[in-house]
């Protein structure tokens, strides 16, 4: 079984709950998996085993030992699919908000996998067992176009292509009030928060490049669409980008203003535009998205105050 040693100093870990610090020393485990092991007796700290939630000091010691198991095969599901396009090589998919991309702790169920095995048994082979066929992914509240491989040879080379910053995506947005430029680029790193590792913040120790250009589509009393397009693909960075310029989208629950509630009952995101390279053709192909029935029937009624 696996053992790791942890040294705690000023410049790693202090004043960290337990669980973060792990979650981000350990990548191979999620922070769920690692408070599962702290709750088991798995983590000492100076031999004295902690909460999760516990505060370390400079110079304890944290030990960990876990077991490290092999994802599980992803259930089949007959659940429906938006397909935009399919061929032998690629699945160009219309995801609605709600639905989760990929099995994950204590979501087995449900997922855009689950139902892409149902109807597409043959991508059981690309890629891990708990992801297969999956190059990219969407928030759980984000909606519109996702590309999945269908063969071994198309998941490398989408890969690298996500990786290289060679697919251009697109998104349609609603953001708290005026933006200051009708276009502009936010240019912050982000990472783990420095306290709530459970989010992504520009408050971080471990900052990452993140970019991400806007334009305004259109202004109303209290908001703004606007069309959005990030250059990198880190974890939230549409959401946290904009919160950080002090316009979060609208419904956003975690990154969004507490009390400045509507009725709407998502997160104002969509992927409208996917444009990459055919892995067979070496063409590039654009694939498009519609803004939701929701999310036009929210804009209607800005339009009608």
């Amino acid at each position: 079984m696996p053992r790791k040693e942890l040294l705690v100093s000023s410049q790693s870990g202090l004043n960290e709950r337990l669980d973060v610090f792990l979650s981000e020393k350990v990548r191979r485990l999620t922070r769920s998996q690692i408070q599962r092991i702290i709750e088991k007796k798995g983590v000492k700290v100076n031999g004295i085993f902690r909460k999760p939630s516990y505060r370390l000091k400079s110079g304890e010691k944290v030990e960990i030992e876990f077991e490290i198991k092999g994802p599980e095969e992803v259930e089949a599901e007959e659940i429906p699919i938006n397909l935009i396009y399919s061929d032998e090589d690629v699945l160009i998919i219309d995801k609605a908000s709600g639905m989760v991309v990929h099995p994950g702790a204590g979501n087995r169920k449900h997922t855009l996998v689950n139902a892409l095995l149902y109807h597409f048994p043959e991508i059981k082979e690309i890629g891990p067992k708990d992801r297969p066929g999956i190059v990219h992914r969407l928030d759980k509240e984000t909606s519109g176009v996702m590309v999945v491989a269908r063969t071994l040879e198309a998941y490398w080379q989408l890969q690298r292509q996500f990786k290289s910053r060679e697919v251009e995506k697109r998104y349609l947005g609603l953001v708290w009030g005026r933006l200051p430029n009708k276009e502009g680029k936010i240019s912050l790193p982000i990472g783990r928060h420095i306290k709530h590792g459970e989010r992504i913040s520009v408050k971080t120790k471990k900052p990452r490049e993140a970019e991400t250009h806007f334009s305004v589509v259109e202004e109303y009393e209290n908001f703004s669409q606007v069309e959005i397009r990030p250059i990198t693909g880190r974890t939230h960075q549409i959401r946290v980008h904009l919160a950080a310029t002090g316009h979060p989208l609208a419904g956003d629950s975690r990154y969004g203003r507490r009390k400045a509630k509507t009725s709407l009952q998502r997160l104002f995101l969509h992927a409208s535009f996917l444009s990459f390279i055919h892995p067979a053709t070496e063409k590039r192909v654009e694939f498009f998205s519609p803004l939701p029935q929701d999310l036009k029937n929210f804009l209607e009624k800005l339009k009608r105050r």
